[in-house]
């Protein structure tokens, strides 16, 4: 059909056919329309100022519902909600009825002359201790949603308009508006929880003290078709304490609070829960602001690098493999941009950073994610000594910055216990990797051996004389890291860099200048998880070379996270990469420490989630 031949109510008719999820709905759409829109006409239109046909029982429908919502309000009395109104899916009917008797339902555009926030502190200031004061001659125009609504009388209704974590009540009176009265009660008679409306008016408070605007004119931007999930009054009242990074929350006290609704439709889950806002979108953006700025104050330059690699390297991990078509090839999604960085800096460019997602193809828990955030920044002419104090500074800034101070709240050992204090004041905790394992353990490993199958054994049986657990295969650098996580983790509660890693654990890191077998590595641990990994970088090529055989032989043995020989960053390495030190940290698990989060879904805006008609793919 041209362009010239549709109409706004056409294109409206189409969208509520594309999302009608019943038969029954779109059985109540007169047959006139049905049939225009299968043969993709305009539809046969009575004259402009009537509205578009319905049939007898969609109007009657319609009809109905407008009856019965004013004859409870003319009343005085506390609506009471229909039966078709409490069960969603007649709920659902019912308002795409009503908005099929709408010319326009969905207006292009709205304009505002302040936010709800802005809107709030301008006239409480201004109407400081004042009551029943009326501002006429000022007018101001505002959008958000409705979140909360009652009435007094047929001529008079209050809403509760919320958006940017503010809200605002809606004084609308027939005598105020510049409708006529039959309009006026038409339209806020079908105004629904969850509806984004537009108001203009006149700024002032009621005789109660309550800050408002005194609408004139009304206008529904966007009908919410689903009921909305009721909102914990304790929430909306101006006397709750907003909730702040560094301090606990309870989840517990939210309206909404089925974790598989709020994972699934995030968009809900902001909508009902005041928190929500502050802490997937405004903290995390807070934390990476001031990660940019940290570093871009230090000469750092932030970069972009591949998410479509040859090679799956920079970490130990599985990747993620896809095709591509034209160049008939398998390809992988990054599990970390560190070999990219590294030859940038081989390039001359000394110090530069990354912010972006990662992608791992590996297990789902309460700290991992199949893709997430990271910062990974590189300094020449640096070592790992260096970029422990350049981590320290900024991670023990940026809290007290977002915080007040060096200590936060946090609900490690989960949200039906007291929460810990967590102190990130400078300087933070060392523990030597072998030298600790060794002594708490009573172990003797020795670094320089552990590539023979001797010290292999050894682990074995260390592991299995404490019940520790470790899936084949049981390779070294599996079985040291399961130990460490028994052992050292468990003492990781405030900031602690566990450091000097053995080689065998550390195929990218240089080896240590005064102890052998040992590397110049740091992973920094709070709250028993790691929170970044660092170290003085590799940038010997032959010797990357051999670090790349080794893992090989890892893979051979089966495990399939050892990292691949990467060729152009060795022969990147072999123009020269200065003496460097790299740093990776992880947003997320930063932003579940700052936003007493215990599940990482939390502060991921939309987690990956199986499809709720998916069956398992495992035995339970």
């Amino acid at each position: 059909m041209a362009g010239e031949e549709s109409t706004p109510y056409l294109e409206e008719l189409r969208h509520l056919q594309s999302m009608a999820k019943h038969p029954s709905i779109i059985n109540l759409l007169s047959s006139e329309i049905i049939s225009s829109l299968e043969k993709d006409q305009s539809p046969p239109l009575p004259p402009q100022s009537s509205p578009p046909r319905l049939s007898q029982e969609a109007t009657s429908a319609a009809e109905k519902s407008k009856q019965t919502n004013v004859t409870a309000r003319s009343c005085g009395k506390k609506y009471v909600a229909s039966e078709d109104e409490k069960d969603p899916t007649k709920y659902y009917e019912n308002r795409l009825n009503y908005i099929a008797t709408l010319k326009n339902p969905y207006p292009h555009e709205s304009s505002v002359s302040k936010s709800i926030t802005e809107y709030v502190k301008e006239y409480e200031g201004l109407l400081k201790d004042q009551q029943g004061v009326h501002l006429e001659n000022v007018t101001e125009s505002l959008a958000g949603m409705v979140m909360k609504q009652r009435s007094s009388g047929p001529g008079c209704f209050f809403y509760d308009l919320c958006g940017d974590r503010a809200r605002v009540q809606i004084y609308a009176s027939a005598s105020n508006s510049d409708m006529d009265k039959s309009e006026f009660v038409k339209i806020h008679s079908n105004v629904k929880r969850g509806d984004i409306v537009n108001v203009t008016g006149f700024p002032g408070k009621t005789m109660s003290g309550q800050i408002s605007i005194f609408a004139r004119s009304f206008v529904v931007l966007a009908p919410c078709l689903h009921m909305m999930p009721t909102v914990n009054p304790k929430k909306i009242t101006e006397e709750t304490e907003e909730w702040g990074p560094g301090r606990p929350r309870n989840p517990e006290t939210y309206s909404l609070k089925d974790q598989e609704t709020r994972y699934r439709q995030r968009h809900l889950d902001l909508r009902i829960n005041p928190d929500v806002q502050r802490i997937v979108v405004e903290t995390r953006s807070e934390i990476t602001f001031y990660i940019r700025r940290f570093l871009h104050s230090r000469q750092f330059r932030e970069v972009e690098t591949p998410i479509l690699n040859t090679t799956a390297g920079g970490a130990t991990a599985r990747p993620f493999m896809t095709h591509h078509n034209e160049l008939d090839m398998q390809l992988y999604m990054r599990i970390a941009p560190e070999l990219y960085l590294k030859q940038l800096v081989v390039g001359g460019i000394e110090r530069v950073f990354e912010i972006g997602k990662q992608f791992r193809n590996e297990g789902i828990d309460l700290t991992h994610n199949p893709e997430f955030a990271t910062c990974e920044f590189y300094q020449a002419y640096a070592d790992y000594n260096h970029m422990m104090e350049l981590t320290e500074e900024m991670l023990s800034g940026m809290v007290k910055e977002l915080t007040g101070g060096y200590k936060i709240m946090y609900h490690s050992n989960g949200l039906d216990k007291d929460p810990i204090e967590i102190d990130f004041t400078p300087p933070f905790r060392r523990i030597d990797m072998i030298e600790e394992l060794n002594k708490i353990a009573n172990l003797e490993i020795n670094p320089e051996d552990l590539f023979s199958e001797e010290a292999n054994s050894d682990l074995k049986v260390a592991c299995k004389k404490y019940g520790i657990q470790c899936p084949p295969p049981e390779t070294t650098t599996r079985l040291l890291d399961k130990l460490v996580d028994h052992f050292l983790e468990e003492q990781c509660v405030n900031p602690t860099f566990i450091i000097n890693h053995p080689v065998i654990m550390s195929p990218l890191a240089k080896w240590h200048r005064s102890r052998p077998g040992l590397t110049e590595r740091f992973e920094l641990f709070v709250s028993k998880h790691e929170l970044c990994n660092g170290y003085t970088e590799l940038n010997n090529p032959i010797v990357q070379r051999q670090r790349f055989a080794n893992q090989l032989k890892d893979r051979q043995s089966g495990d399939d996270e050892a990292m691949p020989l990467d060729e152009g960053f060795c022969r990147a390495l072999e123009y020269g990469l200065p003496p460097t030190g790299g740093v990776g940290i992880g947003i997320d698990r930063l932003c579940m420490l700052l936003t007493d989060s215990v599940n990482i879904k939390e502060v991921i805006p939309f987690p990956t989630m199986k499809p709720q008609d998916q069956p398992s793919a495992r035995p339970s």
